[in-house]
């Protein structure tokens, strides 16, 4: 698959760190790439414009993507569709992205270091039920826990995570809920909020006895490599509660 059209910025990002990027011929505005034709936004792209491009293969990344996908199918194109909820899963998309671009040995070779990456964080970091509580934000209006692969991430990064059980959707949180708690650490990773700041938690006035920290949201929210990093950052901040 020579000519692909990325629609997730988080198959980009895997696109490119298995060294395919100059096979890239169309992407979304959200996903960080130079020189390549942008299509608009990751759930309303421009269909027309993407024809135009002619791709071998268009990538979707996300349950949210797929109405998209089965318009792009019914439209003739071929798509690699994945719905990673869980850490595995994302850590398998490493593997059937290359698969879908005809890179096996490429996309094994991530998703086994990816992994050894895991394990390597998690034989750092303590085991027990008297972890640190971590409270990941990665809504603020109104307050939604992280759900996904991020209770994952918190637990792989020596923390604990009572708001939402691995692979559920993020929730709305109520203020009770999250004090009741008494989380140690509180994340913001606001998703697509711009410049990344700790303000809407800290104006909140919540009653908590928490170091807050700001975290690029791509570092936890985004399905891809760079989760690997988000996780690393996660267990510096817990490492030093």
């Amino acid at each position: 698959m020579h000519r692909i059209v990325s629609l997730a910025p988080s198959a980009t990002a895997i696109v490119r760190a298995l060294d395919a990027g100059d096979r890239l011929v169309g992407v979304t505005a959200h996903c960080e790439v130079e020189g390549v034709p942008r299509l608009g936004g990751w759930l309303n792209p421009d269909l027309d414009r993407l024809a135009d491009l002619d791709p071998d293969l268009v990538l979707t990344n996300d349950h949210l993507q797929a109405d998209l996908r089965e318009e792009l199918c019914d439209r003739g194109f071929t798509v690699a569709h994945a719905e990673p909820v869980t850490l595995d899963d994302v850590l398998t998309t490493f593997r059937t992205i290359g698969d879908a671009i005809g890179l096996s040995d490429r996309g094994q070779s991530l998703e086994a270091r990816a992994r050894d990456r895991i394990d390597r964080i998690r034989a750092g970091t303590p085991d027990g039920e008297d972890r640190p509580v971590v409270y990941c934000e990665e809504w603020g209006d109104p307050p939604m826990a992280a759900g996904n692969w991020v209770p994952e991430a918190v637990r792989v990064a020596g923390g604990r995570y009572p708001f939402v059980e691995p692979g559920e959707r993020s929730r709305e949180v109520e203020r009770e809920t999250v004090e009741a708690t008494d989380p140690a650490v509180a994340i913001v990773h606001h998703c697509g909020a711009g410049e990344p700041s700790t303000q809407p938690l800290v104006e909140r006035e919540w009653d908590l006895d928490a170091t807050v920290h700001v975290i690029d949201d791509s570092l936890l929210n985004q399905p891809s490599p760079r989760l690997l990093d988000g996780i690393e950052r996660l267990a510096s901040i817990v490492s030093a509660v």
